[in-house]
């Protein structure tokens, strides 16, 4: 356990750090412009710069709250620091560009140097209006980015934020998924400099504007990881290029919807596996699709990406996607190789989480039996069809998923041997962290197939009994 994490989580709390009041332009609307914003990167480290975009209709004064997210006494976010106040006006919504290209070009607000002591985590920059009179309403928004480090850390926990953009609707249902072409093809690009729309794949969070799916999916991972006092540093998919960050760790932890992987994120954590990093799965849908990176119009890397085919090799999956909706520009490797399971079609629905191998280490002092189940564990995205000549392979979790009771899926969980005495999981569900906790600020979801329960002790022990397996307890 890590006194660095457990220090910073003995400091105060914040109780007001969550979006109190938001509006959004219209019924149905993905976007707040009475107050919304973005950043100049994914992610930063201690001593360097970000730059912070802010743009108010109608002009109005306006302050930044920035809060750590983390455990906090239960309280789930500090307050480090606030900015402002500022003089707010109208920025230009950017015009369609090519592959329908939304790209914000902003007068830049501010620009805020991480402090030394900001450890890594996922911060949220709470955007607030500040009327000229007590009759005047206030109206709110996030911004989002990553404080990451280079420290050696026991856990590496990346955020999947190439995902977040995948489907990020704005300004009006600009994302990969709303193209009139398909939705399924290579002829979108977006855009990391653009504000967060709320999220509304699967259901309606309104709350969630311009925090991307940090609050819906992947907070509670963060949260108890960080209650257990686990040492854990925070990583983008795009600080995931080049194998080195997570070399200086002992378990890499891929978490919630980690669907789109530039081919470099694929070689780094595959040299990692290789090196003796323990990798650790416990999402859905992840390494589907080929996403590579691209430069912005400023010429500022990694702020462009578009779906430039899947994963999967020769697997029919793959050939079945490049019949139906390519050509595309790139196909990734076999998935299952790296992941110990696969993408497959259908891809989501909702089931329960069944055991399949009592006696297995990661059911130790779980009680689970043979057939014993999680409900609604699964969804609404999975993994399954297990290359079967994995080293050490075994199958520890297996079950049907039903979308909406039609469209029958097999899904596993498994686990196999790395080179170096390390090993790798997969939980083959969005929903892993849905059991781990339920911090303040965390969208639980309500409907989609099935849904989670809810904390669970057996998921928090399977995951304690993995990772005190991979940190050599």
């Amino acid at each position: 356990m890590s006194s660095f994490i457990t220090e910073e989580n003995a400091k105060p709390g914040a109780r007001d750090w969550q979006l109190t009041r938001m509006r959004l332009d219209k019924n149905g609307g993905f976007r707040s412009p009475f107050i919304e914003g973005y950043c100049s990167r994914q992610s930063v480290k201690a001593g360097e710069t970000l730059d912070i975009f802010v743009s108010t209709k109608p002009a109005a004064r306006f302050k930044i709250e920035i809060f750590r997210t983390g455990y906090y006494g239960g309280l789930g976010a500090r307050l480090m620091t606030e900015l402002g106040p500022f003089e707010g006006k109208e920025q230009p919504v950017p015009g369609i560009g090519e592959k329908r290209l939304r790209e914000c070009r902003w007068e830049k607000t501010t620009t805020l140097t991480i402090p030394a002591d900001w450890i890594s985590g996922v911060y949220l920059g709470r955007l607030t209006t500040l009327p000229a009179s007590a009759d005047e309403p206030y109206w709110q928004s996030y911004i989002v980015f990553i404080v990451t480090d280079d420290r050696k850390a026991d856990i590496l926990l990346q955020c999947s934020d190439n995902t977040w953009q995948a489907y990020n609707r704005w300004p009006d249902d600009y994302s990969l998924y709303t193209d009139p072409k398909g939705n399924q093809g290579s002829t979108s690009d977006v855009s990391f400099d653009r504000p967060y729309a709320k999220y509304a794949q699967i259901y309606e969070n309104p709350q969630s504007v311009g925090s991307g799916e940090w609050l819906c999916f992947e907070f509670p991972m963060a949260y108890w990881l960080e209650q257990e006092g686990y040492d854990v540093s925070y990583c983008s998919n795009s600080d995931m290029l080049t194998p080195e960050r997570g070399l200086k760790c002992k378990a890499f932890i891929s978490s919630g919807h980690d669907e789109y992987w530039d081919i470099r994120q694929h070689d780094s954590v595959a040299a990692m596996r290789d090196a003796g990093v323990n990798l650790l799965f416990l999402s859905g849908n992840s390494v589907c699709w080929v996403t590579p990176f691209s430069s912005n119009a400023a010429g500022a890397p990694n702020r462009r990406i578009f779906r430039g085919g899947p994963y999967g090799g020769d697997h029919k999956y793959a050939v079945d996607r490049e019949k139906e909706h390519g050509p595309y520009p790139h196909r990734g490797p076999a998935e299952g190789y790296l992941m110990g399971v696969r993408n497959i079609d259908p891809v989501n629905g909702g089931g329960d989480w069944v055991c399949v191998k009592p006696e297995h280490w990661i059911f130790t002092g779980t009680g689970m039996k043979n057939g014993d189940s999680i409900p609604g564990m699964i969804g609404w995205e999975y993994h399954g069809d297990p290359p079967q000549d994995l080293p050490g392979l075994e199958i520890i979790a297996a079950g049907t998923a039903f979308q909406g009771g039609r469209n029958p899926q097999q899904w596993q969980a498994v686990i196999f041997n790395g080179p170096k005495n390390n090993f790798i999981f997969n939980a083959s569900t969005i929903w892993w962290a849905q059991g781990l906790s339920r911090p303040p600020g965390h969208m639980p979801v309500w409907s989609h197939y099935s849904r989670p329960h809810g904390t669970d002790a057996r998921v928090q022990r399977i995951t304690a009994n993995l990772l005190k397996r991979a940190l050599g307890g």
